[in-house]
């Protein structure tokens, strides 16, 4: 399963520092229930929070 080695990568990547994360939602539920993609309405606000170092929150909306 593809899903599963991303998910680990994404993991071990939310553990490091100066990593910042564009809040991502659910793709298309329906046909493909595992898939997310960022949201790029929250481009520039994520890298304000990351000029500050901080990690806008939610990161999975």
């Amino acid at each position: 399963m593809p899903f599963l080695g991303n998910a680990e990568n994404i993991g071990k990547l939310l553990n490091r520092r100066n990593y910042y994360f564009v809040p991502m939602k659910q793709d298309n539920p329906i046909t493909k229930p595992r898939s997310v993609v960022f949201d790029e309405t929250y481009i520039i606000k994520t890298l304000e929070y990351a000029l500050e170092g901080k990690q806008i929150e939610p990161i999975l909306l």
